[in-house]
């Protein structure tokens, strides 16, 4: 019982829940397509029942694993990390004319997934457990901003420019809150810009997104069809949703309905009601990892944690921004929702680290 009552039980419930409402949604969403690409319905479920399992193993690991210990891990990860982002060069599978994924048998690892998270313990790391860096240039922001731009630029070089703005976002804002002076970050995204400039510019379906963002009208059947498509899917929704498994836009019509643009379909299926549910899990949970990383009485937790907070935030709202016609067209999964094995691993794994704290700090209490 003691056990029990240490630990965060709303944010393993919202999270387990969440698991299994993207599990059905999955299936829901890929059953169909899954039938025609490859004459199995389950094709899709069957390899998200086998991440979710590792995933929850993992989970359970990082729980029971001393979220301090990570810490002096930290070089480790990183190593590991990098030699897996620099392998996906070498023997990465080609999707669509990226190499972002390790072959491990079966089953296909996204790299940068991992990436994200190893940034994060770094910097929680070398400026936790040494704050009296924290506003100097060389010994707090350089370092740091350096390893940042390392990983971020293999991950654009894969190409995958989403995932790489998503890391420099979510360490830069970490960095800004640990404490490091805004003028240091300001020239870091200055500095940024022109290579941006020429990743949106001079990449013709980057422009064409954010063209279209614009005047989606002018490009239904090209660029602007998936927010189409997805603001039929929640328009036909309405309040109460068709029922799970009627939808009529994951029929072929909306493409990528079981991994970006799930939330349209569990709008359509589930109407209002189902997606301010979900919406409303999103929300608790951000609420218990904010809760559990403020209140911890080290600084290198509580760094860890508001790094796996913005990690999930940001992830969460740009999902949903471009599913509602709020951000341009950009392919990132709806955290624990969508498909997607690496992402669904490391978001579990960074829950079992908040479960862990939560736990730390109540027997010290």
């Amino acid at each position: 019982m003691a056990s029990a009552r240490r630990t965060d039980l709303i944010l393993l419930t919202v999270t387990l829940l969440l698991v299994m409402i993207g599990l059905a949604m999955v299936y829901s969403t890929s059953a169909v397509v899954a039938q025609e690409r490859y004459n199995d319905a389950l094709y899709f479920l069957k390899r998200q029942l086998v991440w979710a399992g590792i995933g929850l193993l993992a989970m359970w690991g990082a729980r029971y694993l001393p979220y301090r210990l990570q810490g002096r891990l930290t070089m480790l990860v990183l190593l590991a990390t990098l030699v897996a982002l620099v392998c996906v060069f070498v023997a990465g599978k080609t999707v669509g004319g990226a190499k972002r994924w390790l072959l491990l048998g079966p089953l296909t690892m996204q790299p940068s997934e991992i990436a994200k998270y190893a940034v994060i313990l770094y910097i929680a790391r070398t400026l936790g457990q040494h704050q009296e860096r924290v506003t100097s240039f060389v010994n707090g922001y350089l370092p740091n901003v350096l390893m940042i731009a390392l990983f971020a630029l293999l991950i654009f070089a894969q190409p995958d420019l989403g995932t790489a703005l998503i890391l420099a976002a979510t360490a830069g804002l970490l960095l800004l809150v640990a404490g490091v002076p805004m003028r240091y970050l300001g020239w870091s995204a200055l500095a940024g810009v022109p290579l941006i400039y020429w990743a949106l510019v001079h990449v013709q379906f980057r422009l064409g997104r954010i063209l279209t963002y614009f005047d989606r009208a002018a490009d239904l059947q090209g660029q602007g069809y998936q927010t189409w498509q997805a603001e039929l899917a929640l328009g036909q929704g309405g309040f109460f949703g068709n029922g799970l498994g009627q939808s009529n836009r994951k029929l072929f019509y909306l493409p990528e309905a079981h991994t970006d643009f799930i939330f349209a379909v569990i709008g359509e299926e589930l109407g209002f009601i189902g997606a301010a549910g979900l919406t409303c899990l999103f929300l608790i949970l951000l609420w218990r990892v904010l809760r559990i990383a403020l209140t911890c009485r080290e600084p290198f937790g509580t760094l860890l944690g508001l790094g796996i907070f913005l990690l999930l935030a940001l992830q969460i709202l740009i999902n949903l921004g471009v599913v509602l016609d709020l951000l341009p067209t950009k392919g990132l999964p709806l955290p624990f929702v969508s498909l997607g094995g690496s992402n669904l691993l490391v978001s579990l794994i960074a829950i079992g680290t908040m479960l862990n704290m939560a736990e730390a700090e109540s027997r010290s209490a």
